[in-house]
């Protein structure tokens, strides 16, 4: 929807720009979902949920051409707690991503809070997307977003392209102190999508970084995907660990098939294992508007705490069984 008096006046109200700046689009996603969790201390629960496959969202976004093959671009979006009336992502008004950037023949340079590449490549990889009952963030535990970013993904050369975010710690007097930095190379064409990539996460201090190191993709094979990653994760307090992930999506028609083992291996003296399954099915009503159903089951072992979440909620148990409608607008 470009240039409407709906997106000029609501954008005015957010954010108080006039409706004589450049076309914008206004987008969306509403996800709402049953969702009924068990295996936790507390019981079986059941509720309803906003942002089961993805995030419930409102989003603007523009495009400028300056010329010369160079563009200006900007994104904000809100995450929309549907089911209470309320905000994600703690409250933010623009919590899922807030940029503005630059694109031409050097590639895209981008500035604000923003996805870093852990998130974008195993969002990729994993059938689930990183949403439904069957997350790979479930055993796979990250911050998806980056504050204060600089982010330049290259041109793409041959199917390869390049990402690099740097996100400043913003500390007086100590620039190492809670700085993150993502590296990744990934891999595009034909059936193949694979890439392989570094994410660090300094503490308070500088001194004792969280980092993640990822390798993965997916094969077209025409009558279904199939999903590899592996990733090795040294955490600053010393428990170490890495996951493997193995999936696969069938589509046929409308719909979708999608499944998914990933074995977390806790290299620590604690042992604390974990193993999760999870399938789901997903049903096209039309292109903006879908059915989805899945469910998830975590093995802990050794006391280990993982829970069955989606692409918002953390979870409350080991189990989790969700049935839902997603409409993209």
């Amino acid at each position: 929807m470009k240039k409407s008096l709906l997106a000029f006046a609501v954008l005015s109200t957010l954010t108080g720009v006039s409706a004589a700046q450049s076309a914008v689009t206004v987008y969306g996603l509403m996800d709402l979902g049953l969702v009924h969790e068990s295996g936790g201390p507390g019981g079986s629960a059941l509720k309803m949920e906003s942002g089961v496959t993805a995030g419930s969202r409102l989003g603007f976004k523009g495009n400028e051409d300056l010329g010369g093959g160079l563009s200006a671009h900007f994104q904000i979006e809100s995450g929309i707690a549907a089911d209470v009336g309320g905000l994600n992502q703690g409250g933010l008004m623009y919590g899922r991503q807030a940029y503005v950037g630059l694109k031409g023949s050097f590639g895209t340079i981008n500035l604000g809070r923003q996805y870093n590449p852990l998130t974008n490549i195993l969002g990729t990889i994993d059938p689930f997307g990183e949403g439904h009952e069957g997350a790979a963030t479930n055993i796979v535990g990250y911050a998806s977003r980056m504050n204060n970013t600089i982010y330049y993904t290259s041109p793409s050369f041959g199917g390869m392209t390049a990402d690099v975010a740097y996100g400043l710690g913003e500390t007086p007097g100590n620039s190492s102190a809670n700085r993150q930095l993502g590296l990744a190379l990934t891999y595009v064409g034909g059936p193949i999508y694979a890439s392989v990539l570094h994410h660090r996460i300094n503490d308070a201090t500088g001194n004792n970084p969280n980092k993640i190191t990822l390798i993965g993709g997916t094969y077209n094979f025409g009558f279904a995907t199939g999903a590899l990653s592996y990733n090795v994760n040294k955490d600053n307090a010393g428990i170490d660990s890495n996951d493997t992930l193995v999936g696969v999506t069938i589509p046929f028609g409308a719909s979708a098939v999608m499944a998914s083992y990933i074995r977390h291996n806790d290299k620590s003296p604690l042992n604390r294992d974990a193993d999760q399954f999870a399938v789901g099915y997903t049903y096209n009503l039309s292109k903006r508007t879908m059915l989805y159903g899945s469910y998830g089951s975590i093995n802990n072992k050794n006391g280990a705490t993982f829970t069955v979440g989606n692409a918002i909620e953390a979870g409350t148990g080991d189990r989790g069984l969700a049935i839902g409608v997603a409409h993209r607008f």
